[in-house]
């Protein structure tokens, strides 16, 4: 009987096990890479912001806001 894992699950499986130069890889990987590689990022991102305190988040938050409205969306990929 075949295994149907969802996309967490999926992901975790794929990032268990691994050490920090290899999530930092498959990170770096994915980033400008097909847009097939950015549901496994979210999924990371939420692992992520799940575990970080309130003063990375705002951090990001404020990197996003900061960036994007920065950005000439005429050159976003």
């Amino acid at each position: 009987m075949p295994l149907t894992l969802n996309l967490r699950q999926a992901v975790m499986h794929k990032i268990h096990g691994k050490n920090e130069e290899d999530l930092r890889s498959m990170i770096e990987g994915s980033i400008d890479a097909q847009e097939a590689a950015l549901p496994g990022l979210g999924v990371m991102f939420e692992i992520m912001w799940k575990n970080m305190d309130q003063a990375k988040q705002d951090a990001l938050i404020s990197m996003l806001h900061n960036k994007s409205e920065a950005t000439d969306l005429g050159q976003v990929k």
